[in-house]
């Protein structure tokens, strides 16, 4: 095996392993028990994928994907904070977000289901 053949042994299964843990991020963003758990699998499915255009870097030699991942990595940093901005709250206290159980669809709508405020008395 010459040095050439080992290094494209190498890539290939560094490629095959992000290919696969991407795979295992993107069932995480489906089935993750809260929208935290989502935004962050989101991002390190860009992560991954930012892995995997510098490995292609590495393999190729192509100059471009250096540049590819760069402006990829600025999407990703930005995508990531609108949705923290949009499904995180800036007031962990507010009602619609009590519960991590509830889906982000009944959050916003209103449906969450609340408890009663029962023998409260306001002074």
């Amino acid at each position: 095996m010459t040095v050439g053949e080992a290094y494209t042994c190498l890539y290939t299964g560094a490629l095959v392993i992000l290919a696969v843990l991407i795979g295992v991020m993107l069932i995480r963003s489906i089935r993750g028990p809260g929208v935290t758990d989502r935004i962050l699998s989101i991002n390190m499915i860009g992560t991954m994928v930012i892995s995997c255009i510098a490995v292609l870097y590495a393999y190729l030699g192509e100059s471009y994907l250096l540049d590819v991942a760069l402006i990829y990595t600025m999407i990703s940093f930005v995508t990531v904070l609108v949705l923290a901005s949009v499904y995180i709250p800036a007031k962990p206290g507010r009602k619609e977000f009590a519960r991590e159980n509830d889906s982000v669809s009944d959050a916003f709508s209103g449906k969450s289901k609340r408890k009663k405020k029962e023998g409260r008395k306001r002074l």
